[in-house]
Protein backbone atom coordinates (compact mmCIF):
# COMPACT_ATOMS: atom_id res chain seq x y z
CA UNK A 1 0.00 0.00 0.00
CA UNK A 2 1.33 3.41 -0.91
CA UNK A 3 0.67 6.25 1.55
CA UNK A 4 1.24 9.95 1.32
CA UNK A 5 4.24 11.35 3.16
CA UNK A 6 3.53 12.03 6.82
CA UNK A 7 3.42 15.61 8.03
CA UNK A 8 6.04 16.29 10.73
CA UNK A 9 4.76 17.51 14.09
CA UNK A 10 6.90 20.64 13.94
CA UNK A 11 4.66 21.82 11.09
CA UNK A 12 1.92 22.62 13.59
CA UNK A 13 1.74 26.36 13.26
CA UNK A 14 -0.36 29.21 14.57
CA UNK A 15 -2.62 29.18 11.52
CA UNK A 16 -3.68 25.57 12.10
CA UNK A 17 -4.13 26.18 15.82
CA UNK A 18 -6.15 29.33 15.10
CA UNK A 19 -8.45 27.58 12.64
CA UNK A 20 -9.12 24.63 14.92
CA UNK A 21 -9.30 26.71 18.09
CA UNK A 22 -11.81 29.19 16.67
CA UNK A 23 -13.95 26.32 15.40
CA UNK A 24 -13.96 24.68 18.84
CA UNK A 25 -14.83 27.95 20.60
CA UNK A 26 -17.62 28.88 18.20
CA UNK A 27 -19.00 25.35 18.35
CA UNK A 28 -19.10 25.57 22.14
CA UNK A 29 -20.74 29.00 21.97
CA UNK A 30 -23.40 27.67 19.58
CA UNK A 31 -24.01 24.70 21.84
CA UNK A 32 -24.42 26.89 24.91
CA UNK A 33 -27.80 28.11 23.68
CA UNK A 34 -29.03 24.55 23.18
CA UNK A 35 -27.54 23.45 26.52
CA UNK A 36 -29.28 26.25 28.43
CA UNK A 37 -32.60 25.25 26.87
CA UNK A 38 -32.06 21.62 27.92
CA UNK A 39 -31.82 20.22 24.39
CA UNK A 40 -30.13 16.89 23.83
CA UNK A 41 -27.41 18.31 21.55
CA UNK A 42 -25.63 20.93 23.61
CA UNK A 43 -22.13 22.15 24.36
CA UNK A 44 -20.15 18.99 23.71
CA UNK A 45 -22.08 17.93 20.62
CA UNK A 46 -21.85 21.32 18.92
CA UNK A 47 -18.24 21.81 19.96
CA UNK A 48 -17.20 18.40 18.68
CA UNK A 49 -19.06 18.75 15.40
CA UNK A 50 -17.70 22.23 14.64
CA UNK A 51 -14.16 21.19 15.62
CA UNK A 52 -14.41 17.94 13.64
CA UNK A 53 -15.57 19.77 10.53
CA UNK A 54 -12.61 22.14 10.84
CA UNK A 55 -10.16 19.26 11.26
CA UNK A 56 -11.68 17.52 8.25
CA UNK A 57 -11.37 20.70 6.18
CA UNK A 58 -7.76 21.45 7.18
CA UNK A 59 -6.83 17.84 6.49
CA UNK A 60 -8.58 17.83 3.13
CA UNK A 61 -6.94 21.08 2.00
CA UNK A 62 -3.51 19.91 3.16
CA UNK A 63 -3.88 16.54 1.43
CA UNK A 64 -5.08 18.24 -1.73
CA UNK A 65 -1.97 20.43 -1.88
CA UNK A 66 0.33 17.58 -0.91
CA UNK A 67 -1.05 15.13 -3.47
CA UNK A 68 -1.43 17.74 -6.19
CA UNK A 69 2.31 18.41 -6.04
CA UNK A 70 3.19 14.74 -6.43
CA UNK A 71 0.77 13.84 -9.22
CA UNK A 72 -2.38 14.90 -10.98
CA UNK A 73 -4.76 12.82 -8.87
CA UNK A 74 -7.75 15.07 -9.49
CA UNK A 75 -8.57 15.08 -5.77
CA UNK A 76 -11.50 17.37 -4.95
CA UNK A 77 -11.36 19.03 -1.51
CA UNK A 78 -14.97 20.15 -1.87
CA UNK A 79 -16.09 16.60 -1.14
CA UNK A 80 -15.78 17.47 2.53
CA UNK A 81 -19.23 19.01 2.23
CA UNK A 82 -20.62 15.69 1.06
CA UNK A 83 -19.05 13.79 3.93
CA UNK A 84 -19.99 16.38 6.52
CA UNK A 85 -23.55 16.52 5.23
CA UNK A 86 -23.93 12.76 5.48
CA UNK A 87 -22.50 12.51 8.99
CA UNK A 88 -24.41 15.45 10.42
CA UNK A 89 -27.56 14.31 8.66
CA UNK A 90 -27.40 11.01 10.52
CA UNK A 91 -26.91 12.75 13.86
CA UNK A 92 -29.62 15.33 13.16
CA UNK A 93 -32.10 12.68 12.04
CA UNK A 94 -31.60 10.92 15.35
CA UNK A 95 -32.51 14.12 17.19
CA UNK A 96 -35.74 14.91 15.35
CA UNK A 97 -38.79 13.48 17.06
CA UNK A 98 -42.43 13.63 15.98
CA UNK A 99 -44.79 13.29 18.91
CA UNK A 100 -48.55 13.82 18.83
CA UNK A 101 -48.33 15.58 15.49
CA UNK A 102 -45.62 18.01 16.63
CA UNK A 103 -42.02 18.05 15.46
CA UNK A 104 -39.37 18.47 18.15
CA UNK A 105 -35.62 19.24 17.95
CA UNK A 106 -35.75 20.49 14.36
CA UNK A 107 -33.99 23.74 15.34
CA UNK A 108 -31.32 21.77 17.18
CA UNK A 109 -30.75 19.62 14.08
CA UNK A 110 -30.41 22.74 11.92
CA UNK A 111 -28.13 24.23 14.53
CA UNK A 112 -25.83 21.21 14.24
CA UNK A 113 -25.67 21.72 10.49
CA UNK A 114 -24.73 25.37 11.09
CA UNK A 115 -21.99 24.27 13.50
CA UNK A 116 -20.69 21.96 10.78
CA UNK A 117 -20.62 24.66 8.13
CA UNK A 118 -18.92 27.13 10.48
CA UNK A 119 -16.36 24.43 11.30
CA UNK A 120 -15.69 23.94 7.59
CA UNK A 121 -15.28 27.70 7.16
CA UNK A 122 -12.86 27.80 10.11
CA UNK A 123 -10.86 24.93 8.65
CA UNK A 124 -10.69 26.75 5.32
CA UNK A 125 -9.62 29.99 7.01
CA UNK A 126 -12.60 31.92 5.66
CA UNK A 127 -12.61 34.40 8.55
CA UNK A 128 -15.14 36.95 7.20
CA UNK A 129 -17.56 34.09 6.55
CA UNK A 130 -16.94 32.66 10.04
CA UNK A 131 -17.59 36.06 11.65
CA UNK A 132 -20.80 36.73 9.73
CA UNK A 133 -22.11 33.18 10.29
CA UNK A 134 -21.39 33.32 14.02
CA UNK A 135 -23.07 36.72 14.42
CA UNK A 136 -26.12 35.67 12.41
CA UNK A 137 -26.37 32.42 14.40
CA UNK A 138 -26.24 34.26 17.71
CA UNK A 139 -28.84 36.79 16.56
CA UNK A 140 -31.15 34.06 15.28
CA UNK A 141 -30.83 31.87 18.34
CA UNK A 142 -31.04 34.55 21.03
CA UNK A 143 -32.75 37.71 19.80
CA UNK A 144 -35.35 35.87 17.75
CA UNK A 145 -36.11 33.61 20.73
CA UNK A 146 -36.72 36.69 22.87
CA UNK A 147 -39.04 38.07 20.18
CA UNK A 148 -40.89 34.75 19.95
CA UNK A 149 -41.43 34.61 23.71
CA UNK A 150 -42.63 38.19 23.81
CA UNK A 151 -44.89 38.45 20.76
CA UNK A 152 -45.60 35.06 19.19
CA UNK A 153 -45.98 32.51 22.00
CA UNK A 154 -48.52 34.56 24.01
CA UNK A 155 -50.78 34.70 20.93
CA UNK A 156 -50.47 30.98 20.25
CA UNK A 157 -51.23 29.99 23.83
CA UNK A 158 -54.49 31.99 24.00
CA UNK A 159 -57.75 30.18 23.59
CA UNK A 160 -59.90 31.00 20.51
CA UNK A 161 -62.25 33.05 22.71
CA UNK A 162 -59.37 35.26 23.90
CA UNK A 163 -58.27 36.06 20.33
Amino acid sequence: MELNAGTPLHWIDMEVLLRLGVAALIGLALGLDRELKGNSAGLRTHGLICFSAAVMTVCSIALYHQLRQSDESGMDPLRIFEGAGAFVGIIAAGLIVVSKGEVHNLTTAAHLWLATVIGIACGAGQWPLVLVAAIVAIVMMTLLRVAEKRWIEPKVSRTPEER
